[in-house]
């Protein structure tokens, strides 16, 4: 049994927190800038080019990449042969804490949030999600999820006769009525299977792979070139200024499901595509 002390998951929190913020992925500079050269559009061209300025400046200044610096979620893998010595929970918001106290991040964690909605100040509590896996070593995903792409969410429970071509539909309807309001160029993570949450929980996990990074399933990596395509040709463009790039990628994530239903859900990701990762 490998221990691990909880302060190391509250000091490797807080790097995450501050470098997703700071540094845009290396993966996501080179679909930006693949994407520049495909665009069509000059002004959309443009906008292109000021999003990676703006990532440029970004890091050399510390600066963070969006005034919205998100709320907090994280993915931990915890290995079964692991004990963790602490409280894991309180380990991980000590690190939000400390990561945005610390890095000057924009706090926008608002608690009784249908009455009072008052600012909790430091951008704590993160939202965990934990998975146990085979193992004796810990891995860390910080996702800061700006609000504009969030509240573009969508959920539905297809009947299953509705299928692919209803899966496809509903997801272009997503993007299409979420417009400029995700920031894009987007990531298009898509969930589908298990129950409404689950299918929820999978179109967020699926922001977390590589950008660009096919699905190791051939049908379903099909399915995401299909709806790169299409997305692509709803002409939202960067921005929503109209053009030809209005998603980067496409990623679907599945899970079995009952026979009655077909779940789907949408989870959209703007450019600042803020996603780091740790191994202890």
């Amino acid at each position: 049994m490998r221990e691990i002390d909880a302060s190391l998951i509250t000091r490797t929190v807080a790097r995450l927190c501050q470098d997703a913020n700071y540094f845009l992925p290396e993966d996501m500079r080179q679909a930006l800038r693949k994407a520049r050269e495909a665009e069509k559009s000059p002004l959309g061209k443009d906008v292109l080019g000021q999003l990676l300025e703006n990532a440029g400046l970004a890091a050399s200044e510390k600066l963070p990449l969006c005034q919205d610096c998100g709320t907090v979620v994280v993915f931990m893998e915890i290995g079964q042969d692991v004990h963790i010595k602490g409280d894991l929970l309180h380990a991980v918001d000590a690190g939000v804490r400390q990561g945005y106290k610390g890095g000057y991040l924009r706090a926008s964690i608002v608690q009784k949030p249908f009455s009072a909605r008052l600012n909790t100040g430091d951008n704590t509590p993160a939202v965990l999600h934990v998975d146990l896996v085979p193992g004796d070593r810990v891995k860390i995903w910080v996702l800061p999820k700006g609000g504009g792409a969030e509240n573009m969410s969508r959920l539905a429970m297809l009947e299953p006769g509705a299928g692919r071509e209803g899966l496809i539909d509903f997801v272009l309807k997503a993007v299409e009525e979420a417009g400029s309001n995700p920031c894009p160029p987007v990531i298009v993570g898509v969930g589908v299977g298990g129950t409404s949450e689950k299918a929820m929980l999978l179109a967020k996990k699926a922001l977390l792979r590589p950008v660009c990074q096919p699905s190791p399933d051939p049908e379903v990596a099909k399915l995401e070139r299909e709806l790169l395509e299409k997305t692509n040709a709803l002409g939202i463009g960067p921005e929503g200024f109209g053009g030809t790039v209005t998603a980067l990628a496409v990623h679907v994530e599945t899970f079995p499901t009952h026979i009655t239903q077909l779940p789907v859900a949408v989870n959209l990701q703007c450019h600042a595509n803020r996603c780091k990762q740790a191994e202890l």
